[in-house]
């Protein structure tokens, strides 16, 4: 079966009222009503959730921005995985540079995919590197990235697993930041499917990568052509409807 496109829409800490997030989400609502080929999955913050599940669409999927990595327990402050299926949830992001930055280490990202997994939800693993040197040692920084990451998660559900590639140096929020190319993607792209492939076999190799690094509407038919991907992870573009919802009909189009 091949493989659909998958648009995940990356609503960070964004927008500010809960008025504002059911605006967002309906003005998407109403214009994906004939999409047909191409996943839809929006992560808005975590107290937007439960009334957004509310609003029925079997067009669109929700996921989470994160997860604790433990299980449910005495963790002030945390939220589940387990807790995040429940309220509606089928996706959660982790690993992302933003979190990352705040000090999360790929070890900690690891026990975070498997208790995610465990609870039934699709994790949408987030690697990159932060520059690309001329000796290439950004490629030894994804590998290990990936390695430790998926430590001892089980072959049979690498399925559940879809890696999203964003080089931190392309995201908007990065200072001197520059766009990435297709050409950068296909390249790490490749790398990630052999990574995968030599760790998990036939399934590593039909495991889904995706392409971040500040996605938008004027780039997304270049990266699904020619970036080698199966599909984008819009940040600041998810939070328009007009852009978000142009980025899926370029996906539907090529899909």
């Amino acid at each position: 079966m091949a493989k659909r496109t998958i648009i995940i829409g990356n609503w960070k800490m964004n927008p500010l009222t809960l008025k504002e997030a059911e605006k967002l989400f309906n003005d998407v609502v109403k214009n994906v009503s004939t999409v047909k080929k191409t996943e839809i999955v929006i992560c808005p913050p975590f107290l937007y959730l439960e009334k957004l599940t509310k609003i029925r669409t079997n067009k669109i999927k929700l996921g989470a921005q994160n997860a604790f990595g433990d299980e449910p327990g005495a963790f002030t402050g945390e939220v589940s995985a387990e807790m995040l299926y429940n309220i509606g949830a089928r996706y959660v992001i982790l690993g992302h540079s933003e979190r990352r930055a705040l000090g999360e280490t790929n070890a900690f990202v690891n026990k975070k995919i498997k208790v995610s997994l465990g609870a039934g939800l699709v994790s949408v693993l987030c690697v990159g590197e932060s520059v690309r040197d001329e000796s290439h040692s950004y490629f030894s920084l994804v590998k290990t990235q990936l390695e430790e990451c998926l430590n001892g998660v089980k072959k049979t559900l690498i399925s559940k697993i879809i890696v999203a590639y964003e080089p931190i140096w392309a995201i908007s929020s990065t200072i001197n930041r520059y766009d990435a190319t297709p050409a950068d993607s296909l390249e790490m792209t490749i790398f990630i499917r052999k990574i995968l492939s030599d760790k998990f076999g036939a399934d590593g190799a039909r495991a889904r990568v995706i392409y971040g690094g500040s996605a938008n509407e004027k780039d997304a038919l270049d990266f699904l052509q020619n970036g080698g991907v199966d599909g984008l992870l819009p940040g600041r573009a998810s939070l328009d409807p007009k852009k978000f919802t142009e980025i899926i009909s370029i996906a539907e189009s090529i899909s």
